[in-house]
């Protein structure tokens, strides 16, 4: 790594992975040097789309290139604990995709590998990367609209998905909490931390993953927090935070919005809307350059998206999944979960 380009390598070569390499290459300070797939013909079609000079036909092969100062890990959330601890194990620096793992303990054996191998780790959650959620955030934190009481989000798309998706197949995690809800809720912790008690109730499919999710989250505060995901219906997708003087809603779009709007108790509602310098909206490259400030910086997390912050989202989806009965199948009996 110079002052001048963080070399990446991409661990997988879904849409994803295809969303971020795009954004990626437009940055004058990143530059992707190699591409890993399952398969050679898929990574070579992928290193070919984006004139990636190396393409790897397994993951090992990545994780031990030396050439490469971070690898951002898009598979499916099912194989991130497999993906990302090969690359710590490896020495490698990690961005990993969201949901960060299936369950807490998982993440916490990520966490656990990257601290002791002084790596840098961070999940891809790029919604806390956003400026004008960060915006949004201060306002919050510097009592623009008092004590929180109570926040909304929802994220649910139409389908209908196939028995044979990945959404609607337990082997890669599927169900809307893990892909969809991580969202909302990590919308919460954002704003109000780890809730105390949770309640939820879901619809689950033949295959025993969770078609739509709603839960209750309660904070000893007197806080609660409505979230709901669904894969069975396109909804809103909208967000909001309720204060004691004030009230903050984010349109379609929450998790990478550009705009809101803050209503003040007597005063007239105020919109706050991204910058041109912020870039196109949907854009990933503000995780990418939160990744390659802290690694110039020497820092082994992202003080937006922090390791322990994670964690706690991850304990808190375990939470959920233990409410409405979803565990997957690589998952032990005995109750790798950890509900709040």
């Amino acid at each position: 790594m110079t002052e001048q380009s963080v070399r990446w390598g991409i661990l997988a070569t879904g849409g994803i992975a295809a969303a971020f390499t795009a954004d990626l290459v437009d940055l004058p300070d990143a530059e992707v040097v190699a591409v890993a797939s399952r398969t050679e013909e898929s990574a070579q079609a992928f290193a070919e789309r984006f004139g990636v000079e190396r393409a790897y036909g397994d993951w090992a092969s990545l994780a031990e290139d030396e050439d490469i100062d971070v690898v951002y890990v898009a598979t499916p959330h099912s194989a991130h604990r497999a993906a990302a601890g090969l690359c710590l194990e490896a020495g490698r620096n990690v961005l990993c995709e969201k949901a960060f793992t299936l369950n807490a303990r998982e993440a916490g054996e990520l966490v656990a590998l990257a601290r002791a191998r002084g790596s840098f780790l961070m999940e891809a959650m790029w919604m806390y990367c956003n400026p004008v959620v960060r915006r949004l955030k201060a306002l919050v934190d510097d009592g623009a609209i008092g004590e929180v009481r109570n926040v909304q989000a929802d994220f649910g798309l139409a389908g209908p998905f196939p028995p044979t998706h990945r959404l609607r197949d337990p082997q890669q995690g599927g169900g809307s909490l893990l892909d969809l809800g991580v969202y909302p809720v990590s919308f919460a912790h954002l704003l109000l931390g780890e809730p105390t008690d949770v309640l939820a109730r879901a619809v689950l499919s033949e295959e025993g993953v969770d078609l739509q999710t709603g839960a209750l989250l309660s904070w000893d505060g007197g806080a609660l927090a409505s979230v709901h995901c669904s894969i069975i219906g396109g909804t809103a997708t909208t967000a909001s935070v309720t204060g004691s003087q004030g009230r903050i809603d984010i349109p379609y779009g929450f998790f990478h919005t550009d705009r809101f709007v803050l209503h003040r108790d007597g005063r007239d509602p105020e919109e706050f809307a991204a910058g041109p310098e912020d870039g196109p909206r949907g854009s990933l490259r503000h995780e990418a350059r939160e990744v390659m400030r802290a690694l110039r910086a020497g820092e082994t997390e992202s003080p937006l998206v922090p390791l322990d912050g994670t964690l706690a989202v991850m304990r808190t989806l375990d939470a959920i999944r233990d409410r409405i009965g979803v565990r997957y199948p690589s998952e032990s009996p005995e109750g790798e979960l950890t509900p709040a």
